[in-house]
């Protein structure tokens, strides 16, 4: 039986983000935060911000995800995750967080 390593948790990548394997960018369950990866993928500083979470998702046959609602694996309603991350930084800034 091999062994499994517990320490670093199960990503997934969704049209270029990451997310642990519950479908979030921050997830407790799994002690996993992909937002610094994220943010620096998508070209922004870290700031502190609430998680994405990933819409339904089924997986393809070829190993990528795409949404349950339009069936697209570049959703750019449901995997717009630039314009989500860039929603999400405003939030954070009008709440004070830096």
């Amino acid at each position: 039986m091999a062994a499994v390593d517990t320490a670093t948790p199960a990503t997934i990548e969704i049209n270029d983000a990451i997310f642990c394997t519950h479908l979030k960018e921050v997830c407790e369950e799994c002690n996993f935060d992909g937002r610094e990866e994220n943010d620096s993928f998508f070209g922004f500083d870290t700031i502190d911000r609430e998680g994405l979470e990933c819409p339904p998702a089924t997986q393809t046959k070829d190993g990528t995800y795409q949404c349950k609602k339009h069936g697209s694996t570049s959703c750019s309603q449901c995997y717009g995750w630039k314009k989500q991350i860039t929603r999400a930084r405003t939030q954070a800034k009008k709440a004070g967080k830096k």
